[in-house]
C-alpha cells in the first residue's frame, strides 16, 4: 500500500532569509510536511533545519558540490532546462498542487529583486492553487489571496490588515471588526484604499461579491 502523502508542503524559494514569529509558527505546524526547495531555496531550507525532500528548478543557483551533497542525502532532484517558461518557484508550486497537498506555505519568496518579488506574489493566482490554502510567509507577515464569499482572518487585536485588489476591481466588499469599515464598497487596482487597516478583535471578516483580493497580515501595527 502506498504511504499517504503529506497534506502540507513547505516550499523554500531563493529569496531573503526573513525569520520571525510567523515563520517560526508555521514551521512548527507540520513536522511531517513535504519540503520542496526551489533551486537555491535549498540553502534556506537548510538554514531553518528542515530535511529537504525535493529540489526542483534549473539548478543554476547551486554549485556541483551542493548538488552532490543533496543527492547523497537522498533528495529527489528534479532538474529543468534553464530556458523554460516557469520560474523555479512556479515549478515548485505546481508540483505541490499536482500531488494534491491541501496546504502550502512558501518561505523566502521576498528579496532584493522587485520583479521576482512581484511575480512570486502573482503566482498565488495560479489556477491549480485556487482551492488550496497557500500563503507566503516572511518574518512577521503573511500574504494570501481570497476570492468572492466570506473569509475570516485570525490574529490579534491591533494587527495590521491590508486588502489589495490584484485583478482589476473587487466589488461589494464588506468588512467586520476592522477599524476602517468597508460597507458594500469597491477597491480598484491602483489606489491604496485598502492598505493598513487594523484588527479590532482576534478575528475579522471580509466578504465580497466579485474580484480577487490579496490579504497582507502583519503582526502588530505596521
Amino acid at each position: 500500500m502506498e504511504a499517504p502523502k503529506p497534506l502540507t508542503a513547505f516550499i523554500f524559494a531563493n529569496g531573503s532569509t526573513d525569520d520571525g514569529p510567523f515563520v517560526q509558527r508555521e514551521l512548527a505546524t507540520a513536522i511531517d510536511a513535504w519540503v520542496i526547495a526551489a533551486d537555491g531555496g535549498a540553502r534556506q531550507a537548510q538554514y531553518y533545519g528542515r530535511h529537504i525532500t525535493t529540489v526542483i528548478g534549473d539548478l543554476d543557483s547551486l554549485d556541483d558540490d551542493e548538488i552532490a551533497h543533496l543527492k547523497q542525502q537522498g533528495v529527489d532532484i528534479q532538474q529543468h532546462p534553464p530556458e523554460k517558461d516557469e520560474t523555479d518557484l512556479e515549478l515548485a508550486l505546481l508540483l505541490a498542487a499536482q500531488n494534491k497537498v491541501q496546504r502550502i506555505r512558501v518561505f523566502s519568496a521576498l528579496g532584493d529583486r522587485l520583479d521576482q518579488t512581484l511575480s512570486n506574489i502573482y503566482l498565488l493566482a495560479l489556477e491549480p492553487l485556487r482551492k488550496l490554502d497557500v500563503r507566503l510567509i516572511a518574518g512577521k507577515q503573511q500574504a494570501w489571496l481570497i476570492y468572492p464569499g466570506e473569509t475570516t482572518i485570525h490574529g490579534t487585536q491591533g494587527d495590521t490588515i491590508s486588502l489589495i485588489p490584484i485583478a482589476g476591481e473587487a466589488h461589494g466588499i464588506r468588512t467586520g471588526k476592522l477599524y476602517y469599515p468597508l460597507v458594500n464598497e469597491t477597491l480598484r487596482f491602483g489606489p491604496a484604499r485598502g492598505v493598513s487597516n487594523i484588527m479590532q478583535a482576534e478575528t475579522a471578516t471580509v466578504a465580497f461579491t466579485d474580484g480577487v483580493l490579496l490579504v497582507v497580515h502583519t503582526l502588530g501595527r505596521a
